[in-house]
């Protein structure tokens, strides 16, 4: 399965992501023409400010189990078979919110979708831009980030990528203000591991 996930020690937090996630889930698909279109369109990522020189572009995990998919009482979130990507059908969202609440991320925002028949207020969340991976694009997050901080890969790979950075860390005995990691991260990474 791959998926969109973020390494925070590149973002910069310049909001393209945001920008490039509202087009793609426009209307017209077009800057110039989105900028007129009602509603507006919202973008399902959001970027958390910096703190310590770090901006983290928060978005849905996509969890399995997925704790909003069993908080939705309508049935309106449900995992697309084929992506595995857990997407919402606007017919079915009455706007209860419920599956915001059940989100250990907070990435749910609610609002009128654009593409959906209805106008009311429905849960807008990240659907890995399933028409355009259709296309053989990538998603729009992906796309339009220009520090690398959005990638988009098999989670089997990421995860091995990761496990392998971490344990050249250890091996060398890397701490504190060593390494490719600026002293921030570490910082950050610390309070990480102690709040879990």
């Amino acid at each position: 399965m791959k998926v969109v996930y973020v390494q925070p020690e590149r973002c910069v937090g310049c909001g393209q992501c945001r920008l490039a996630c509202a087009v793609a889930h426009s209307k017209s698909g077009s800057l110039v023409s989105s900028i007129r279109e009602i509603p507006r369109p919202r973008p399902r990522i959001g970027v958390l400010p910096a703190r310590e020189a770090i901006a983290f572009p928060n978005k849905c995990r996509h969890c399995d189990p997925a704790p909003c998919v069993e908080a939705c009482m309508p049935g309106a979130l449900f995992r697309d078979r084929e992506t595995h990507a857990v997407r919402v059908d606007a017919n079915r969202c009455i706007g209860c919110q419920s599956c915001a609440m059940a989100c250990p991320f907070g990435v749910l925002r609610f609002g009128p979708d654009p593409n959906a028949p209805v106008t009311r207020s429905v849960a807008l969340k990240c659907d890995q831009c399933s028409s355009r991976q259709a296309q053989g694009r990538l998603p729009a997050c992906v796309e339009a980030c220009k520090t690398g901080a959005l990638c988009f890969e098999d989670i089997h790979r990421v995860m091995e990528k990761r496990g392998r950075e971490a344990a050249f860390r250890a091996t060398l005995g890397l701490g504190r203000g060593q390494g490719d990691l600026p002293d921030s991260l570490w910082a950050v990474w610390r309070r990480m591991k102690t709040s879990v």
